[in-house]
């Protein structure tokens, strides 16, 4: 943490890290994640592919972490996982892009 953080709330620092775009991506994967739970939870025949949409939202790190155990605390912990990983590269590029042809960092 370096002192120009330290003033800062952890919206304010997350939008700094990830960017605007990043946080729209970030919120699009937890709308996604919440309406695939919800979904699931209605559906009696335990055959609903709602969840599907959340991982492939995310991928590819998330289908990395889909080979933990299988429960829904593991399948959520793919989701932001992959999502924030993600998010990461979506801020970086964002930054690179803005940046240009400038060399300063």
């Amino acid at each position: 943490m370096t002192d120009t953080d330290t003033g800062r709330s952890v919206p304010r620092r997350l939008r700094d890290r990830v960017g605007v775009v990043g946080l729209v991506y970030l919120g699009l994967c937890a709308v996604l994640l919440v309406w695939a739970l919800v979904v699931t939870a209605m559906d009696s025949s335990d055959e609903s592919m709602a969840g599907v949409i959340p991982v492939l939202a995310s991928a590819p790190a998330s289908l990395v972490f889909l080979v933990l155990p299988d429960n829904n605390a593991m399948f959520i912990t793919a989701i932001a996982l992959g999502a924030a990983a993600n998010a990461a590269i979506i801020g970086w590029c964002t930054r690179a892009l803005r940046r240009g042809g400038r060399t300063d960092r």
